[in-house]
């Protein structure tokens, strides 16, 4: 399982839970760790349980050892537990975690940091260099806010609308040039797709409360909408205004027509049937290829954006480095060659996900030559935009998704005051060190 199947696992937690224990708060991420920052030696790495990533490492760290006798690395999938955040946050406060965990949810980053797990990857002589050279303008997002870097932005899953082409013939509309670029398009086609039942479902989002949720119904359409901006920027909540409005309007109308459900759907809802169209990323090329005739477009917005101007959400993993690592110049140069330009081609090629690479299907254009159902998240790679990396991260999202859930899927009160509400108690928890 992939991305955001996988991001629904792997950040099963609620706002509460994701306040790990923080006995180490009071440590301070900075720089490499004394004399660890130096040392060389075997290290521990952490990646995925699913398939595709654990062949990754596999073939990874064999070509690691291979070259480095006296710098072995040893690989684990990351131990089971309620979630991947709660697992890590636990290790860093034993002090036991990995040098390397290829698993690490950008949204997690600030609450690691605070609780002193992160080492500043900044504070290698060529880690910030490294980071902006590979990553290019999207690297400046995966910064903290005292302008270093805790994470090491790797690979992404930019979202898209996919759509049933077969539905779309049963409903009597063009399947291979679908009218989904605006909003009222997009709401034309949701309409005949319901009303002449050729689905049950235009399209069917999560509408339960986990944090997460937002980041595949409205935070992809206000990427679009607002040309790139984030959730929050510069220590202040920005949907709080006319776009927020637009975006959270647009979907309050699907949920007020029936469009969408407001049930919770246990299961893939587009996989089996049940929605005409999803909002999903490449990780799902490979699990929809023998389920559903599927074609793919960029998220609506309100004047209908052009394709090559559209931003979306990266549904992005990255990579971190824990400071109990005591051979961290070692666990540099393995991060360092896990991220090449070789590796990256082998990710791309073994899972379907895009590294976040700048001038991705220029870099590897036999791949997307070979694979031209990709070419289109490559071309999208460019323009993503991440969560905010700020303060009580997870609890920014939770309070933004309780007024979501409650002014747009259920109708309760008016949205432009619940957005107005939840971006007030926002600013707060940002301000909050």
């Amino acid at each position: 399982m992939h991305s955001k199947g996988l991001t629904r696992r792997i950040l099963a937690v609620t706002a509460a839970s994701a306040t790990v224990v923080l006995a180490l708060g009071a440590c301070a991420s900075g720089g490499t760790s004394g004399d660890a920052g130096t040392a060389r030696g075997p290290i521990t790495i952490w990646y995925s349980n699913n398939s595709s990533e654990i062949e990754w490492g596999k073939q990874m760290v064999t070509a690691w050892n291979a070259d480095h006798p006296n710098e072995k690395v040893k690989a684990q999938e990351i131990p089971a537990g309620k979630s991947s955040e709660e697992v890590i946050g636990a290790a860093i406060t034993a002090g036991n975690a990995p040098c390397l965990i290829y698993n690490t949810a950008p949204v997690a980053v600030p609450q690691f940091q605070k609780q002193g797990g992160l080492v500043d990857l900044s504070s290698f002589k060529d880690g910030a260099s490294y980071i902006e050279d590979r990553s290019g303008d999207n690297a400046a997002q995966y910064k903290s806010d005292d302008g270093k870097f805790y994470q090491m932005p790797w690979k992404s899953n930019p979202v898209m609308i996919f759509y049933n082409k077969d539905m779309f013939t049963k409903a009597g509309l063009d399947a291979e040039n679908p009218s989904l670029a605006t909003y009222d398009e997009f709401l034309a086609t949701a309409r005949t797709l319901v009303s002449s039942g050729a689905a049950k479902n235009a399209i069917f989002p999560s509408p339960t409360s986990e944090f997460y949720q937002s980041w595949f119904d409205f935070y992809p359409l206000y990427a679009a909408e607002s040309g790139g901006t984030q959730l929050v920027e510069n220590g202040k909540a920005t949907f709080d205004d006319a776009t927020g409005v637009k975006v959270a309007e647009f979907w309050k109308t699907l949920y007020t027509e029936g469009l969408a459900s407001k049930e919770k759907y246990q299961s893939d809802s587009f996989a089996d049937g049940v929605a005409a169209m999803s909002i999903v990323g490449p990780w799902a090329v490979p699990v929809y290829k023998d389920k559903v005739n599927w074609g793919a477009v960029p998220v609506p917005t309100s004047a209908g954006t052009a394709a090559d101007k559209t931003y979306t959400f990266s549904d992005a993993k990255n990579v971190a480095m824990y400071s109990s690592c005591k051979n961290q110049a070692t666990a540099w140069d393995v991060l360092k060659f896990s991220t090449s330009k070789a590796q990256d081609g082998q990710l791309l090629d073994l899972t379907g996900q895009m590294p976040i690479r700048a001038d991705l299907p220029t870099a590897y254009p036999a791949y997307f030559t070979a694979n031209p159902a990709y070419l289109q998240f490559g071309d999208q790679a460019a323009r993503t935009v991440e969560v905010p990396n700020v303060s009580n991260s997870v609890e920014v999202w939770q309070d933004f998704r309780d007024a979501y859930s409650k002014s747009v899927i259920f109708g309760e009160g008016d949205v432009k005051k619940s957005l107005a509400g939840a971006a007030e108690k926002i600013n707060q928890l940002v301000a909050t060190k």
